[in-house]
């Protein structure tokens, strides 16, 4: 029944959107990665996405991204809920990364209408029904204009909320209002994901309920999860305590368009990480990496927040 889908899965919280680990030589480092992910699951992180945008999927080849979900798999599955980025060109090619992470043991796929051709509301209906039909693991669609140039509006939203297999959104446009929109059109049917880690999103939690955020990197550790931990045992000062962390971070290295202010979101966030001794690394080509500069911006918001 579709007014149970979202109850399929069990996504709530701060789930954060990782960075891949890449070598000085630009192979997967996949010590790095190990490391990354033991950290990210100390810090209580409540579920983690891999190979989305902040995890550089444009730049891996296939056999790199199956490589990607193979040895989280190993290591994550059954300790939180694993979502695999299988965004691409095509219908065929999300299908064939959908069954690489249900191999790997993921709980479920994130996954954009395909970028840069521009496909009309048919055509994305059309590219989710397919997949979904061929695939077991639940969906979450991910709208991301910054990305794909489309900002799926809530007409085509809850068109693709109606396709069986299809149990949240991931609204990442820019406007509250958006988010707002699809949320209460759509929250008794999927998990809506983007509520700000504000006094906005909690007031809106507190009264109406929600599931959560698929914020970027997780790079502040405890803090990003502990928004949520904090208001589920009813601690609203420690909530918008850590909440206040997570605002500084976006309004000091992104755009209000969520694009990043000194170079790509996941350079940013890998020199967030580096500066605190983390698996971070360089960016693939043609990202560049974040000058000198900028890393001493990022160190100095972190000091702020006192991470550093």
């Amino acid at each position: 029944m579709a007014s149970i889908k979202r109850d399929r899965v069990n996504w709530q919280g701060y789930l954060p959107a990782i960075t891949t680990p890449f070598s000085a030589d630009g192979g997967l480092d996949e010590a790095g990665l190990g490391g990354l992910l033991e950290w990210l699951h100390g810090e209580g992180m409540h579920g983690l996405v891999l190979a989305g945008t902040t995890g550089e999927w444009t730049s891996m080849n296939a056999a790199e991204r199956a490589r990607l979900f193979a040895l989280t798999g190993a290591q994550m599955k059954g300790k939180l809920p694993l979502i695999a980025g299988c965004s691409s060109f095509t219908a065929a090619e999300s299908i064939a990364f959908a069954h690489h992470a249900a191999q790997a043991g993921f709980d479920g796929v994130l996954l954009t209408p395909p970028p840069y051709i521009r496909p009309r509301a048919d055509e994305i209906v059309g590219f989710y029904e397919t997949v979904s039909a061929a695939i077991d693991l639940p969906i979450c669609v991910y709208n991301w204009p910054p990305g794909t140039g489309i900002d799926m509006d809530l007409g085509l939203l809850s068109r693709l909320a109606d396709i069986e297999g299809v149990v949240a959104i991931k609204q990442s446009s820019s406007s509250f209002e958006r988010f707002f929109e699809t949320f209460f059109a759509l929250k008794d049917q999927v998990r809506v994901f983007g509520f700000p880690m504000n006094e906005i999103g909690l007031t809106m939690l507190r009264v109406h309920g929600g599931d959560g955020t698929m914020g970027a990197g997780g790079v502040l550790g405890r803090y990003q999860p502990g928004f949520y931990d904090a208001f589920w045992a009813g601690d609203l000062d420690g909530a918008r305590a850590c909440g206040a962390k997570d605002r500084v971070l976006m309004r000091e290295w992104y755009t209000p368009e969520l694009v990043g202010r000194f170079g790509s979101g996941p350079a940013i966030l890998k020199a967030a990480l580096d500066a605190q001794g983390l698996p971070g690394g360089p960016v693939r080509a043609p990202l560049l990496p974040v000058s000198d500069a900028a890393r001493e911006e990022i160190a100095q918001t972190l000091r702020k927040l006192q991470i550093l």
